[in-house]
């Protein structure tokens, strides 16, 4: 037995051992699946546009205008909302659906709620499903919508509406939930 810290621990038996290395060759890490990921997404040939004539291909040739950085809550802001003293213009929260559902949803959500002048919102993703089941089988669900509102939040559809965002407070549902700050309506 090894002594730490004032405390007998005792090491793994060989049975143990053999069934632990069984177990994390069958794991990879998180961090490598999404930038897998996002490769794949980023290398996937791209449907190729029918033919536009001439003169639109002309108007078409001009490169397209960056997308403009995502700011963050500044702290103060984000302390005013966390404490109740600056007030949430909208809620959505996606509990209980799809992705396809969730992505529809949110976007219709911050469209209606950027033409009612909202400056910040409040969008419940959730934290995912906890399953230990008898064999102990860890998460499940992981929190699908936790990790995909956010890279959504990044997208080039979503940009018109969003200036940034963040985390929400403990009180407003922390890891569960994010504070989006919308931009104003332009007037067409």
């Amino acid at each position: 037995m090894r002594k730490t810290a004032g405390r007998k621990t005792r090491g793994l038996s060989q049975e143990e051992r053999a069934l632990w290395q069984g177990f994390t060759r069958a794991v990879a890490p998180l961090r490598k699946l999404v930038a897998q990921a996002e490769r794949e997404l980023e290398e996937a040939p791209q449907p190729k546009a029918p033919k536009a004539p001439a003169v639109a291909r002309a108007r078409a040739a001009a490169p397209p205008k960056p997308l403009p950085p995502l700011a963050p809550l500044d702290r103060r802001q984000r302390k005013k909302l966390a404490r109740g003293k600056e007030k949430i213009d909208a809620r959505l929260d996606l509990h209980g659906y799809s992705q396809a559902q969730a992505h529809d949803a949110l976007k219709h959500f911050l469209r209606v709620a950027q033409a009612k002048g909202a400056g910040v919102v409040l969008v419940i993703t959730g934290k995912g499903k906890k399953d230990f089941g008898i064999d102990g089988g860890g998460t499940r669900g992981e929190g699908v919508l936790k990790r995909a509102v956010p890279l959504w939040l990044k997208l080039a559809e979503f940009r018109d509406y969003v200036i940034g965002f963040e985390q929400a407070g403990i009180g407003h549902g922390g890891e569960g939930a994010l504070y989006v700050r919308l931009r104003k309506k332009r007037e067409s």
